[in-house]
């Protein structure tokens, strides 16, 4: 069973980008990024590569690893583990019990759109479904991906956005411009877009009109989904 919350982790170790990874692999960062939350799984062979990139055993990524752990304990230890299994299984379900009680709204949020490099928009229409616990009003919904608008647009957070023209100054929009992305706070010059990130160790993108950049919505609202 191949795990991407282990992709993510052995990434980060390594303190590469996701970019990073694509580029080595000769696939898009839109494909890796899918790998990783889950969206979809890498074939045989791309898993193989992974495991000799970042340097780690075979069987790594699709291993589980409490059924390894488990292969290597004493009889006693596998009982104990089986023990503190039940208790915990008790206790989750425990929890959900509760939580039906708290209001769960669906989100269908398309492919990451960029808050740092960019990403190309909404390529085939595909969407993952989250869920948050109020109803917030917007046309459609997406990732935000990069930190150049923390700390109010987090990384791994859902942007919701209203189909509207230019609204004012400063205000934070989706801009698509040369096929790319981004959500960035907006000032209308007279050549061009400029596209400011609220992080401040980025700089200013200046997209002018002979490119014909484009303001697809206003950034009405964010936030984190809950956790299934």
């Amino acid at each position: 069973m191949y795990q991407p919350e282990k992709l993510k982790a052995r990434r980060k170790e390594l303190k590469l980008t996701q970019k990073d990874i694509a580029d080595k692999l000769g696939i898009s960062y839109q494909a890796y990024s899918a790998w990783e939350r889950g969206v979809k799984e890498p074939s045989t062979e791309k898993v193989a590569l992974l495991e000799k990139l970042l340097k780690v055993p075979k069987g790594y990524f699709t291993e589980i690893e409490i059924v390894r752990l488990y292969n290597v304990l004493s009889p006693n230890g596998k009982e104990q583990v089986v023990s503190y299994a039940r208790d915990l299984v008790a206790e989750e379900q425990n929890k959900k019990v509760v939580s039906i009680t708290e209001p769960r709204y669906e989100y269908r949020v398309y492919e990451e759109m960029s808050a740092g490099l960019g990403a190309t928009i909404y390529g085939e229409k595909e969407y993952d479904t989250v869920y948050y616990n109020e109803e917030l009003g917007h046309d459609f919904a997406s990732w935000v991906s990069g930190d150049s608008m923390e700390p109010k647009y987090p990384n791994g957070s859902v942007a919701l956005i209203r189909e509207t023209g230019f609204d004012y100054n400063g205000a934070v929009y989706a801009v698509v411009w040369n096929e790319q992305t981004y959500i960035k706070r907006v000032y209308l010059e007279e050549d061009g877009l400029r596209l400011v990130s609220i992080n401040k160790k980025y700089k200013d993108k200046f997209a002018p009109y002979d490119d014909d950049p484009r303001i697809v919505g206003k950034i009405v609202g964010n936030f984190m989904p809950l956790e299934d």
